[in-house]
């Protein structure tokens, strides 16, 4: 049977502590990035005006920035919140990925790379979790390859700047644009360099699922700490 771990008052609602709280300002924005994203690729794939797809689009990808910002400033993290970004995250990349693909702007190798790595994440976290209860905090190279995904799939979205291909795989390659002679948006060096970053981060989250569980079972004693609902106090002991 879990105990609850003592944790100050002030403390409850940072990252590190994080609330059980709903309805906040910052849930909401990360919701409403959710409805945006399939706002976006409904529009998208029917040929509705690009550039309001773009516009719409970098919204939502914008608020991800914003949500997580005011969480901290507000001391309104939330286990929901936690749990809800990176969903929301994959999903608004996933919209990008695929509009583009259904409109054979982008090689479909990227979004199979892409829904492998997450799949492989998602099966990784369900193995982990049944040793190791709580969640493994977001890295920042994941971060990263949201940033670069996002930023470069907004340029595609656009279609500009067009830039001319490096040349490394000759004058044309279907599933490597960018890396033969042909014209192509700027945006697809960002998304490969994101892909990288995609990898990347599924390495590190690897190694720290092995730590985190290999800990656990070593120490199973310390994943009894009911950390979801923690006894809040008001002095200055914390145990």
């Amino acid at each position: 049977m879990g105990f609850r771990r003592k944790v100050k008052r002030e403390l409850v609602g940072t990252s590190e502590y994080p609330s059980n709280q709903i309805f906040t300002v910052s849930n909401f924005i990360t919701a409403l990035r959710l409805v945006l994203t399939f706002v976006f690729l409904y529009l998208f794939v029917t040929d509705v005006n690009r550039y309001v797809c773009l516009v719409i689009y970098a919204v939502a990808a914008s608020t991800d920035w914003l949500d997580g910002t005011i969480a901290r400033m507000t001391h309104t993290v939330s286990w929901l919140g936690k749990m809800m970004d990176p969903i929301v995250d994959r999903a608004l990349l996933f919209t990008g990925v695929l509009g583009l693909v259904v409109r054979h702007e982008l090689p479909i190798w990227i979004c199979i790379v892409i829904i492998a790595r997450d799949v492989y994440l998602a099966i990784g976290n369900s193995i982990v979790h049944r040793y190791h209860k709580r969640p493994i905090d977001v890295v920042y190279t994941g971060k990263a390859a949201t940033a670069l995904l996002m930023t470069g799939f907004s340029f595609m979205l656009l279609g500009l700047p067009q830039v001319h291909g490096i040349g490394v795989l000759g004058e044309t390659s279907a599933f490597f644009p960018g890396l033969d002679t042909q014209q192509v948006p700027l945006g697809i060096f960002l998304v490969y360099l994101g892909v990288v970053f995609s990898l990347l981060t599924a390495v590190i989250y690897t190694v720290k699922g092995y730590r985190a569980g290999k800990h656990a079972i070593e120490h199973p004693e310390e994943e009894d700490e009911d950390f979801l609902n923690p006894e809040i106090v008001e002095g200055d002991d914390v145990s």
